[in-house]
């Protein structure tokens, strides 16, 4: 006969065990991100300073628009081997006088894969312009420092406190760039029709995760 054990009369307090199951809860619930960008450091500077309350990984590669996809798909690979599975895997790649189909194939294979793509025609700095201004004109890359310099008063391609300085326009940023992107539909092309990004939804996402 199996003897149970008489309660002991003290009274054992539950708070441990809530905390326990409060804290596996927000464990549960924070996102895992993989962000993979194109460039090593102004991209990942960037995205690095977003304060959520979700896992981020961000690695910057120095591939190209192939590279990058194939180093998501060994990155998510890996994870899954350990049982740690990203809930958003994005891409962040410029156009930057790659050959078009590949700009093109990358984007397609990405979504196929279900990995989300952050890209920019003609560069990742379109994101900050936007911020400040409208803009839907064709400019050599060279332009975008200008135009920085003459915003922010002095702009380096890999400074790390662009997030803060840009932060107060962001919401501004997001209008611009949605502007942008409808104004090339029925028919967009993203290797062609430049200027344009869809950053704006990587960090809307990001967003959603605040602290």
């Amino acid at each position: 006969m199996t003897r149970i054990p008489k309660p002991s009369g003290r009274k054992i307090s539950d708070k441990g065990h809530k905390l326990s199951r409060r804290s596996l809860n927000v464990r549960e619930l924070s996102p895992r991100f993989l962000i993979v960008c194109e460039g090593e450091k102004t991209e990942p500077n960037y995205f690095r300073c977003f304060r959520v309350n979700a896992d981020i990984e961000v690695v910057g590669t120095g591939c190209n628009t192939l590279g990058i996809l194939e180093c998501a798909r060994e990155r998510r690979r890996e994870a899954q081997r350990r049982g740690l599975n990203y809930d958003q895997v994005w891409l962040v790649f410029d156009r930057n006088g790659f050959p078009e189909q590949d700009y093109l194939d990358t984007i397609r294979l990405a979504q196929q894969e279900k990995i989300r793509v952050a890209y920019s025609n003609e560069a990742f700095e379109i994101w900050f312009i936007l911020h400040f201004s409208y803009l839907d004109s064709a400019l050599p890359r060279s332009q975008y420092f200008n135009l920085l310099t003459k915003y922010l008063g002095s702009y380096q391609k890999n400074q790390s406190d662009l997030y803060e300085k840009l932060l107060p326009y962001q919401a501004q940023a997001i209008r611009n760039a949605e502007r942008l992107l409808s104004s090339y539909l029925p028919e967009h092309n993203p290797a062609r029709d430049n200027p344009c990004t869809t950053v704006h939804l990587l960090v809307q996402e990001l967003n959603r995760h605040l602290r």
